[in-house]
């Protein structure tokens, strides 16, 4: 087939770059495959980071077109007649927030006249963790003119119902990210990393209120006399910064709390995750979690709350922990059972059992049985 990936890809950065990456890794496998990403992605007024493009040795560089300017309707109309004309079999979207909902529903509604070109979407949300006035109409736009659709999650699956009852769509799991490179033995990465602690907790990724690090930061206080640890904390602050120093401040914890709140390039990720012992997830929403697939791939336990999508891919007392959300006295009393029982070996072991679940090509395949599966019934 040919097909073409319309997303956030190489150069721009991030997970969803990160996911259309190794996407067009696999589907190159067997298919034609072009990537078309953006000139610009958000209007810096809108990005809260401090830089949109990728850093450093990138480990999933690939072939782009950077052509989408997601604030200007000219430029989209122009973009959908040249996929238009191109005539791709496939026309692949990543989809996580409303704000490109009039964007890919122009596009893809000058695409589609030319009788030939099917559109799928895989949804990373349907409804956003932060809702905004405009959300169901701007998604609707482009979901109506969508052929099929893939959610990771079951949350995912059922707003996407509540909106399409008769949507021809699929579940499939988040496969995991393995573009980090290799892992690094464990007393090697605390040395790139400047940790001493014996026990090594890691947060990790864009910091958000929804991911409830401050959740996480009052369970910390509850058990830094109780044993030896780092806290180690990755990712860029996309919410107020200082509300979450003031309150390492205020607990005192300014010796267990490791910062790194700057934006981790590709070819540094596999330290914080290789030091570490458990990755925690504090969430207190989610629809699933791209991190989860990360520590995954890294063979890395996890804590985390019982939301969303997250208990479809953390077995519970098998390779992590699940507690309630927002109750910083469970996630505390999860951790130290995690270190005090002695639980990692047996749950990277349990986590490697699971491991073809999330491969790629369990993923792919998935996704082509949906579109062979839709059009045999046609």
């Amino acid at each position: 087939m040919n097909i073409t990936i319309l997303s956030t890809a190489y150069p721009l950065r991030g997970g969803i770059a990160h996911f259309n990456g190794l996407l067009y890794n696999e589907l190159s496998t067997k298919h034609n495959v072009n990537v078309v990403t953006f000139s610009r992605q958000y209007p810096s007024i809108l990005f809260p980071g401090k830089s949109q493009l990728e850093s450093g040795d990138s480990v999933e560089e690939i072939p782009s077109r950077v052509e989408v300017d997601s604030v200007n309707p000219f430029n989209w109309i122009k973009v959908g007649i040249k996929i238009k004309n191109d005539a791709p079999n496939l026309l692949v979207f990543k989809y996580w927030m409303p704000f490109f909902g009039p964007a890919f529903g122009t596009i893809s509604k000058i695409v589609k006249k030319n009788k030939k070109t099917r559109i799928i979407v895989i949804c990373d949300n349907v409804i956003p963790h932060e809702k905004k006035p405009g959300d169901r109409v701007f998604t609707k736009y482009f979901f109506n003119s969508v052929d099929y659709f893939i959610t990771m999650s079951k949350s995912v699956q059922a707003d996407l119902l509540s909106l399409y009852p008769n949507a021809k769509e699929k579940l499939l799991f988040h496969p995991v990210y393995s573009n980090f490179g290799k892992p690094v033995k464990k007393q090697i990465a605390k040395e790139k990393l400047n940790i001493a602690s014996n026990n090594v907790m890691l947060f990790f990724g864009f910091i958000r209120d929804y991911k409830g690090l401050d959740v996480l930061l009052q369970a910390v206080a509850l058990i830094k006399d109780k044993m030896d640890f780092t806290l180690v904390v990755a990712g860029e602050f996309y919410s107020n910064e200082d509300k979450y120093l003031g309150l390492i401040k205020d607990l005192e914890l300014e010796n267990v709390v490791k910062l790194f709140s700057d934006f981790i390039p590709t070819n540094e990720v596999k330290y914080y995750f290789s030091a570490c012992d458990v990755v925690v997830l504090p969430y207190k929403s989610a629809t699933q979690s791209g991190i989860v697939q990360i520590a995954n791939n890294f063979d890395k336990p996890m804590i985390s709350t019982n939301v969303g999508g997250l208990p479809e891919v953390i077995a519970d007392g098998k390779t992590g922990y699940l507690v309630e959300k927002e109750n910083p006295q469970k996630l505390a009393e999860a951790i130290l059972k995690y270190y005090n029982q002695n639980k990692e070996a047996e749950f990277v072991n349990n986590i490697r059992n699971e491991a073809e679940k999330y491969s790629w090509g369990e993923f792919v395949n998935g996704m082509m049985e949906l579109v062979e599966e839709a059009e045999e019934k046609e």
